[in-house]
């Protein structure tokens, strides 16, 4: 079959070798641009989906937006079968989702309805669900709303970051994607209508989610924590010397302790939650190398007794475990 990519972060690098692996090398990758970076913004950095699929010899195209009618005409004389897409962050729009004799295929990192959208790794894990997977998707012009073909369901373990779930994921969907092009060739693959029930969205993470609340139960710290981590980072106020200092948090979990919320008890570093406390396990100053949270006390002379504070929580919709 004529194959044609769509993703960009590292999620989606796995599934692009493993078909190309297969001999079924895509006769087209769609990426997004390259983005500005470095401190002057002057660099400019290539998507690991760009460089992967430059590794391969695959032509790359990176549009701004698919809604171009010219972007469209190029994309119609490529003749593909069939489309796949993981991670891409552009909305695919009607032309494009019906140009391929065989649809769009989506592998998206839960299980739906529950958490269509940008971010369903870092929603699940904030939410404290117990388990997540990969869905096998037909495209439509909704958002994850198209009917599903394969599922694969995993447990959402408590001391698994995002950047870990993330990378678990990966495998798995670059595994699905090769059976669901092996039975797509054979004429196997069925699709069935998503549930109505349990729908949510899992909205872009905001920079205003970011700082701790050391209200919540230890659990929910710490799922938080682990949500935003590697990146964009959970993080809290401590006064280090005589100067407030931002710290963040990478790692941690769950453990006995009482005291007001935000107290640092003891030299592991097991800082008081609403209900609990959190252990610490990997932290970061402004600036430094990440540690542990024994070096982290260490660096910074942090004692028993400091108070990690907090600016005003926002208030965010809360969605019940699965």
């Amino acid at each position: 079959m004529r194959v044609i990519f769509m993703g960009s972060p590292e999620f989606a690098v796995p599934t692009l070798l493993e078909i190309s692996n297969s001999g079924r090398v895509p006769i087209a990758v769609y990426t997004r641009a390259p983005a500005r970076s470095g401190r002057r913004g002057l660099e400019t950095r290539r998507t690991a989906v760009h460089s992967a699929a430059d590794s391969l010899g695959v032509p790359v195209f990176t549009p701004s937006s698919l809604r171009d009618v010219e972007v469209q005409k190029a994309f119609n004389t490529l003749a593909a079968d069939v489309v796949l897409v993981a991670a891409y962050g552009l909305i695919l729009p009607t032309p494009i989702l019906t140009a391929p004799r065989l649809g769009c295929l989506n592998f998206h990192a839960s299980l739906l309805p529950r958490w269509r959208g940008a971010a369903p790794i870092q929603r699940a894990i904030m939410a404290g669900d117990l388990r997540t997977g990969i869905d096998v998707m037909r495209m439509d012009a909704g958002l994850d709303t198209g009917p599903i073909a394969m599922r694969e369901v995993v447990p959402v373990r408590p001391d698994e970051t995002a950047g870990d779930l993330t990378s678990r994921l990966a495998a798995l969907a670059a595994k699905m994607a090769l059976h669901a092009l092996q039975s797509m060739e054979a004429s196997l693959l069925e699709f069935h209508e998503q549930p109505t029930i349990g729908a949510c969205y899992a909205r872009k993470v905001d920079k205003s989610e970011t700082e701790i609340d050391w209200t919540q139960s230890a659990e929910t710290v710490r799922n938080h924590i682990h949500a935003l981590s590697p990146a964009p980072g959970a993080f809290s106020k401590v006064v280090i010397g005589n100067k407030a200092e931002n710290i963040k948090l990478f790692r941690a979990e769950a453990t006995t302790g009482a005291a007001a919320p935000g107290m640092l008890l003891c030299e592991d570093m097991r800082i008081a939650c609403g209900t609990g406390a959190i252990r610490v396990l990997q932290g970061q100053r402004s600036g430094k190398t990440v540690m542990s949270g024994r070096e982290l006390m260490r660096g910074a002379t942090l004692a028993p007794g400091a108070i990690f504070t907090q600016s005003r929580w926002p208030s965010f919709v809360s969605q019940s475990r699965v």
